[in-house]
């Protein structure tokens, strides 16, 4: 039987599989959860959130045209800083991706529990307290296994079923925008001086941009890196697929924000402020006591559809950074088979599953899933922009489809912009994501000891720089002011002047810890067959 080709992804939908993975839940939840922390300056919080996922996505669109692989977010590092670094931060992505599978579930999950109509009275048992029962458990069961299910058998009917899924998830929102502003706008909720914008203080808005999932909305722009080796015309492709995805979800994004913000009556905000705000169902809420009752019918029904094109698109993203970790022997090899008729890491697959399925039985609700995915992203990002760098270094003379002309700017401002957005997580998210990456340790040992350690000890001293500093950012982030859960040795804004020193110490450390290993020359052939495509 004669091998079938795998279809390539054109552009038009790869920027619709990629809206399909950065519009997902955080637009139903998020614009509530930063109003409620920041008041109107959620506003800010969200264009912040955007500039950094932007700088640090300008980054990687050099590296993903470069190398358009499959799971390429989880290979870059080892080509310039060996296997060590590759595996941590490969580990981290993982980590963070995994997380994304279950956490949608659980949104969807979460507003089928609220479900006005009396013949869905069952659904009220999904959630108690904030937390999955065990009969919702088995919803979100279900729901992983169709997210699995719909990637299984090819690249082709995920291609189809997200364009499809893209499409309404975005006509949704911008609809609710429309009919909102029209229903009920009130520009001065946004007050006229700078304490009723900013009624908690300054802080909030840095802090909200991590913890109320503005970063885990942007954060999705990595799904169009992964798919890098079967996207059609990568060299140019890769670029415009982030661009014009992530353009266009800050463009919803950020109106949503102010949509919410100037939807809420006066009265309301009177009686309870933006932090007694409590809606189970933000804008389903809103629209209800507006009297959009279709309307909430509407995002009732977009609750499950958002949540589920997101939970498609990652389920193709983690098997292949699943698989870039099998290649790089750290990972055993039977787990990251090809199927050779449809093109797809199946038992990559399966694996994610029932390690999602795993985890949300473990962690039962959405805010504790959402806690670790910013943070652990982050950290995995931040070899994104010391990787970029040092192949200038290294191999000036590698082909570079895309020749980034900033990035000397750009890359130590990703790098410091990061680790900020990390450090506004706060304490103690950043000791717990540390230790989760750690725990992946082990698997890299026992893979090094069967190779018989060859070159453990460079690997060690090229991955240095960030094992020391994610313990100055633990240190900073329990010593740090109390606004981000620190200790308060340190005050608001002095804290950010020392991570953004510390930061540029730490880069310029990266950027010249690299060595040239065994991966490096996989980068050189892979490079050299991406030019001669």
């Amino acid at each position: 039987m004669e091998k079938k080709t795998a279809p390539k992804i054109n552009l038009f939908h790869l920027v619709m599989l990629g809206l399909g993975s950065l519009i997902g839940s955080g637009w139903l939840f998020g614009s509530w959860e930063a109003a409620r922390i920041a008041g109107p300056g959620a506003i800010i919080s969200w264009i912040i959130g955007a500039l950094i996922i932007g700088t640090i996505a300008y980054n990687y669109v050099e590296l993903g045209t470069m190398f358009p692989e499959s799971g390429g977010m989880s290979k870059f590092a080892q080509y310039t800083h060996g296997p060590l670094l590759g595996f941590v931060a490969a580990w981290a992505n993982w980590i963070s991706l995994i997380t994304i599978i279950p956490i949608e579930a659980v949104a969807a999950v979460q507003y089928m529990s609220s479900w006005p109509w009396h013949w869905a009275n069952f659904t009220h048992q999904f959630l108690k307290n904030g937390t999955i029962t065990n009969t919702g458990l088995i919803i979100v069961f279900l729901f992983i296994l169709i997210f699995t299910l719909l990637n299984y058998w090819s690249v082709a009917l995920l291609t189809h079923f997200t364009s499809l899924i893209s499409i309404f998830k975005i006509a949704v929102p911008l609809l609710t925008i429309i009919l909102l502003l029209w229903a009920s706008f009130h520009p001065t909720n946004y007050g006229t001086t700078a304490a009723q914008f900013f009624p908690y203080g300054t802080a909030p808005v840095f802090a909200a941009t991590s913890v109320s999932g503005i970063i885990f909305s942007f954060d999705a722009f990595q799904t169009v890196i992964n798919m890098g080796q079967e996207i059609e015309h990568p060299e140019k492709n890769i670029g415009r697929g982030i661009a014009i995805s992530l353009g266009i979800s800050a463009f919803i994004y950020i109106i949503l924000q102010s949509t919410y913000i100037t939807a809420i009556s006066p009265n309301l905000l009177a009686s309870h402020g933006w932090h007694g705000l409590n809606f189970n169902s933000p804008f389903a809420d809103l629209a209800i006591l507006l009297g959009l009752n279709w309307l909430s019918i509407l995002l009732y029904i977009d609750a499950s559809i958002s949540p589920f094109g997101t939970g498609v698109s990652f389920v193709a993203s983690t098997s292949r950074a699943l698989y870039a970790m099998v290649e790089n022997n750290h990972i055993p090899r039977f787990v990251g088979k090809m199927n050779p008729h449809y093109g797809t890491p199946r038992r990559a697959m399966l694996v994610n599953a029932l390690l999602s399925m795993l985890m949300v039985s473990i962690f039962r609700s959405w805010a504790t899933l959402a806690t670790v995915i910013s943070t652990a992203t982050l950290i995995a990002y931040l070899t994104g922009p010391t990787t970029v760098v040092a192949l200038r270094k290294m191999a000036p003379d590698f082909n570079r489809p895309i020749a980034l002309k900033h990035l000397k700017l750009m890359a130590p401002l990703a790098f410091t912009l990061a680790s900020l957005a990390t450090y506004w997580g706060k304490w103690p998210t950043t000791i717990e994501v540390i230790l989760v990456i750690l725990l992946g340790l082990p698997f890299y040992l026992f893979f090094e000891a069967r190779l018989g350690w060859q070159t453990f000890r460079q690997d060690l001293k090229s991955s240095a720089w960030l094992f020391v500093y994610l313990i100055f950012l633990s240190i900073i982030s329990l010593i740090g002011s109390k606004p981000f859960n620190g200790l308060n040795w340190i005050h608001y804004p002095y804290d950010f002047i020392i991570i953004i020193i510390g930061s540029l110490g730490f880069y310029y450390w990266a950027i010249h810890s690299y060595h040239y290993s065994a991966y490096f020359e996989k980068a050189k052939t892979i490079n050299k067959q991406q030019s001669a495509n």
